[in-house]
């Protein structure tokens, strides 16, 4: 089976994992402290705090910013549900906000309009972009709106490590940035998650907030509010530290990858059976997502691709088409045709041109093969 995606994980990766494992000090270590700092030093923030898992990040930054019941915060529709879970998680309701098609992205304009033409009896506190894939959002118009505004802006950059802003790194722009260390992001500690801020007091409450409420004083622990049991393993951090080197090499590789596809998949859109994703300079490339013509079956050509050998999937999902977000209103058709009709094609540093050419033949003929029963109707 052709994996969807593989984590790159090599031996000098699994002895540093076995070091924490012999040296007893398996949690709140040395290891940890020290993947935080270079984590910060990578990404040019002051600090970066890591948690259990992305979606942990997302959601103490919500609680830090003191964002609840009462509130609402900006969310795209055509994302991991975890950005709109965590809106709920504290109270708050999530606004779903139409994306772009080709970038799969909110767009400042969309956010505006939003803004614009919110009337419900929650005020407005926040805006939590998503860097969707890695593609990298005008973060400089988003921040200028939530300026005018009065909203913070909590980067939701869970698949867009690497992911180039101009001179910045996607993540590091808003008053949090938040990060997946998820098998399937390009670097990963198994589950994990980062959040990242240049504001002090917002790094220490949030340092806090993963583990109870705690401080360390001269006197001992101080517990100073209710928190949360969300801290990261020094395993998890060793295995984080062992990839962090080899990082911007394999984003490269991403970003060859993505040409080679673009290259294979040409006459595929030629043809009116796909879309291609946008190419930004400095697109991280966690997924290629292809847009399937309408009328074909998604499910058809997954099952299809699976007959192959080839693991293939569904992008993400679009909020307001899931049970979970019924009651939540959006005029979302971008969205809903992304979820419906995106497919994940297998991608990873690992691949290369053997791997491009299998999935574009394969993905060629069940296309050919969904489309033609429409064609003879």
């Amino acid at each position: 089976m052709l994996r969807l995606s593989l984590p790159h994980i090599d031996e000098a990766a699994i002895a540093a994992v076995a070091g924490v494992l012999r040296s007893g000090q398996l949690v709140q270590g040395a290891e940890g402290a020290a993947f935080e700092a270079e984590l910060q030093r990578w990404l040019g923030t002051r600090h970066a705090v890591l948690v259990s898992s992305g979606t942990a990040a997302l959601h103490l930054a919500l609680v830090a910013l003191g964002i609840g019941p009462g509130d609402a915060v900006l969310v795209p529709d055509f994302t991991f549900p975890a950005t709109g879970n965590v809106v709920r998680l504290v109270g708050a309701r999530p606004v779903l906000v139409d994306v772009d098609a080709a970038s799969c992205c909110v767009t400042p304009a969309a956010l505006q309009q939003a803004i614009e033409g919110w009337r419900g009896p929650e005020r407005l506190r926040a805006l939590m972009p998503v860097h969707e894939f890695g593609y990298p959002l005008d973060m400089a118009a988003v921040n200028a709106l939530a300026a005018r505004h009065g909203l913070a802006v909590v980067e939701d950059a869970a698949c867009a490590i690497g992911a180039r802003c101009g001179e910045r790194l996607a993540g590091t722009l808003g008053a949090i940035g938040c990060f997946s260390l998820h098998p399937r992001k390009t670097l990963t500690t198994g589950e994990g998650g980062v959040l990242v801020t240049d504001d002090d007091a917002l790094a220490r409450r949030l340092r806090r907030l993963r583990n109870h409420g705690i401080e360390r004083g001269e006197t001992g622990l101080v517990f100073h509010e209710t928190g949360y049991n969300l801290r990261l393993t020094d395993m998890q951090a060793a295995l984080g530290r062992a990839q962090l080197p080899q990082l911007a090499a394999w984003l490269e590789a991403r970003r060859a990858l993505a040409l080679r596809y673009r290259d294979a998949l040409a006459p595929l859109e030629a043809r009116g059976l796909l879309a291609l994703p946008a190419v930004h300079a400095g697109h991280s490339w966690q997924t290629f997502m292809v847009v399937l013509a309408d009328g074909i079956d998604c499910a058809a050509v997954i099952r299809a691709l699976a007959g192959q050998g080839i693991e293939v999937n569904l992008g993400a999902q679009c909020l307001s088409a899931l049970p979970s977000f019924a009651d939540v209103a959006a005029a979302s058709s971008v969205a809903r045709r992304l979820y419906a009709q995106g497919l994940a094609l297998p991608f990873c540093e690992q691949y290369g041109e053997a791997e491009v050419a299998r999935v574009a033949a394969a993905l060629g003929a069940a296309l050919a093969a969904a489309r033609g029963p429409i064609h003879a109707r």
